[in-house]
This record gives C-alpha cells, sequence and structure tokens, in this order.
C-alpha cells in the first residue's frame, strides 16, 4: 500500500482528528455477514436518507468500511474527474487512508508485517515499448508454486503496484501462489491499447521465466481489480486467440466490463458514490481512448467479446459502486457463451474495498474466498 503523502503539522491534526472518530466507529464494526445476494428490496426512507451523506448512495457501509471512507475524506482528495491526469495521480488514495487509520490505532503498517509469509521483490520485464517495472511476491515454502499474474486498478490512468499491494499481496498468501504484479503503463501519456498491450506481453514474459520465478506454468491464472480486472479478461482472450499457455483461472475483482453504457442500474444508484463515481469512471475512458470506436473494442467491451473457451472466473464486486452491473452483465455474457461463472456481491462495502483487509472485515472475506478459488482451480501439483 502507498505511504500517505507529507503533510503539515496543522492539516495533520485535523487528520487525525477525524480519524479519531474514524477509529472509533470501526471499533464497533458488526460481525461480518460475508457475501451477500443481491438485496431483496431497497432500505427504507429514513435509512436511505441517512446513508446518502455517507456513501453518496442509498445503500449504506459497514461500519469499518466506513471508517476508512471517514478517513479518504480528511486526506482531502480533490474530485478526480476535475483534475488533469499528473494532478489526479498526486491525490490521496484509499491506501493512504488505510495507513492512516492503522497508525491512528498504533498497529503495523509495514506491508511484510500486515501480510507475514509474503516476501516480494521488485524488478522489470521487457514491455512492447520498454522496460515495464514488475513486483513478484512469492509465499513462504519450497515450491514450484502456483502463479498468478495480476493488474492493478485506476481507471487505466491511475495508480500503480504501490498503491495496490495490498490485494496483490493477499492473493499471493491466500492462493499459495507467486502473484506478478506489473506497471503497465498508463493513459492518457500512453492510450488504448497500450495498457492491454503490456498486459498480455507481462503473461508472456510469466510462463516463459516461470522455472526462474519459482513457479509452475501448468498452474496459471491471471487477475485484478477495475481496470486492472478488466486487463485480466481482455488477457484471456488474447491468451486464447494466440494459443499460448492457457490459464486455469480468471479472477476479476469489479471489472469494467463495457464503456458506452453509464445508465446501468449500478451507475444510477451509485452515481455520487465514494471513492468511485460515475463521473470519474467517464473521466477515465474519456482519457483512455483515442477515439470514440476504441469504447467498442472487444478488449474494453467485454459485455460483447468473445467469450467463447475462456477458463472459468470467479467475479467479486461491491455492493456500493458503480461498476457492479457491469460484472451482472459479464457474469450473463459468459454464460451465454459456455463459461463456468461464480460471482458473489459484497454488501455494506465500497468499490476499492478489496485491498483492505487490515480493517475490512468484508475485505478479508473476498480474499479469501478469491484465493480459495484459485487453490480449487491449480489443483494438485502435477507430477514432473
Amino acid at each position: 500500500m502507498q505511504r500517505p503523502r507529507p503533510r503539515s503539522s496543522h492539516a495533520r491534526l485535523a487528520v487525525m482528528t477525524v480519524l479519531a472518530a474514524a477509529t472509533a466507529l470501526a471499533a464497533i464494526a458488526p460481525p461480518s455477514r460475508g457475501a451477500d445476494k443481491p438485496a431483496s428490496g431497497a432500505p427504507t426512507a429514513s435509512a436511505a436518507s441517512a446513508s446518502l451523506s455517507k456513501t453518496g448512495t442509498r445503500y449504506p457501509a459497514d461500519a469499518d468500511m466506513q471508517g476508512v471512507l471517514d478517513a479518504l475524506a480528511a486526506l482531502d482528495p480533490k474530485p478526480i474527474e476535475t483534475l488533469e491526469p499528473s494532478e489526479a495521480r498526486r491525490q490521496p488514495t484509499a491506501a493512504d487512508a488505510i495507513i492512516a487509520v492503522l497508525k491512528q490505532q498504533g498497529k503495523e503498517t509495514a506491508p511484510s508485517m500486515l501480510v507475514p509469509g509474503v516476501t516480494s521483490t521488485d524488478q522489470t520485464l521487457p514491455g512492447p515499448a520498454g522496460q515495464l517495472p514488475v513486483r513478484i511476491y512469492t509465499p513462504a515454502g519450497a515450491g514450484p508454486f502456483p502463479m498468478v499474474v495480476y493488474f492493478h486498478g485506476g481507471g487505466w490512468v491511475l495508480a500503480d503496484k504501490n498503491v495496490y499491494d495490498a490485494g496483490a499481496r493477499g492473493l499471493a498468501k491466500q492462493a499459495n501462489a507467486v502473484v506478478v504484479s506489473v506497471d503497465y503503463r498508463l493513459a492518457p501519456e500512453a492510450k488504448f491499447p497500450a495498457q492491454h498491450d503490456d498486459a498480455l506481453a507481462t503473461y508472456k514474459w510469466a510462463t516463459a521465466n516461470a522455472t526462474v520465478l519459482n513457479g509452475d506454468v501448468r498452474r496459471i491464472a491471471l487477475a485484478g481489480e477495475s481496470a486492472g480486472a478488466n486487463l485480466a479478461l481482455a488477457t484471456a482472450i488474447g491468451v486464447r486467440d494466440q494459443r499460448l499457455p492457457a490459464p486455469v483461472h480468471v479472477v476479476a475483482v469489479y471489472p469494467i466490463a463495457q464503456a458506452s453504457n453509464l445508465a446501468t442500474p449500478s451507475y444510477q444508484d451509485s452515481e455520487r458514490a465514494r471513492p468511485l463515481n460515475k463521473a470519474m469512471m467517464e473521466w477515465f475512458i474519456s482519457t483512455t481512448v483515442a477515439k470514440a470506436a476504441d469504447r467498442q473494442d472487444p478488449r474494453i467491451d467485454l459485455v460483447n467479446a468473445d467469450l467463447k473457451d475462456l477458463p472459468a472466473v470467479t467475479l467479486i464486486n461491491a455492493r456500493i459502486d458503480p461498476l457492479r452491473s457491469d460484472a451482472d452483465l459479464l457474469a450473463a455474457a459468459l454464460r451465454k457463451a459456455g463459461v463456468k461463472v461464480e460471482h458473489r456481491i459484497y454488501d455494506g462495502v465500497t468499490h476499492e474495498f478489496f485491498g483492505m483487509a487490515a480493517l475490512v472485515a468484508k475485505a478479508r472475506q473476498a480474499q479469501a474466498f478469491a484465493g480459495q478459488q484459485l487453490k480449487q482451480a491449480f489443483g494438485a501439483a502435477p507430477k514432473a
């Protein structure tokens, strides 16, 4: 996770005051309910009114999730959709909020302490337009381990492997697998399809270097969050079309599955959600594509892509997220194409929750579920 940026002593005092309230709120979090099916009805009018001021939607957040949202608000991020990409990349992130709350609670913040038993090393790999930074996460043990090629979120415009360290590191722990997390090129400096080209190149590199990475190329999977989940699924399609060593599974956490319909049910009910809203998604898409037709490219428009013969897919979503309906549409399209799909929606949490296992109960559950799905797909180590 990315560490908070330095701030003035006055601003820090204000932040810590708000964080104290957030910490108290998190301390009273109720026992987690686990993964929930779609709600059978909307909250009452009074509950919806109360939650709107908290989450920007009619859905209330769990106390631990709300504590993180409050901490993020205290860091005073500017609206991403109003900024130039360079300034947007300097804004506080959900990972910053997690670190701030952990510090307020007097807890460890080092990634190696938050997820013990996983080591990481940084290096580079050859990409289509130059070297790409990559982080390799390795679980404790002798190996060779199964492998997961993982792609971070950020709308193809923001973030990096540091901001999304917790999600990748958690997958390494829960799946007992080597995880390869790459800093692919970002838009607008590198417009679509640069991100997708880098993702496929990373998969090719991982399969070619499996032995060096203490991994088993016969047990390799793809995973990602948000824009990274889109990259994971698009890479699976590219692997199929190029007849490369096939992944055994794809874990897609709140994927961007299309870029043309921003009037889906979740884009409406979570239009003003935090930390991701509809205006931000339009900003991400318009910043990434070079031309309007790119929105219909099957690498972005997964819902209308050829999805036949893909490996089984696990979809993980938050209830409070404008991308929730994208996964609903994608699940239906995958099943129509004959692909096995497991889809879970977690109530009480928002976009970005998956990497919040240090504080948010539903994140711990979602990471454990993803690890379980991957382990099942990996199966027993094949005989040499």
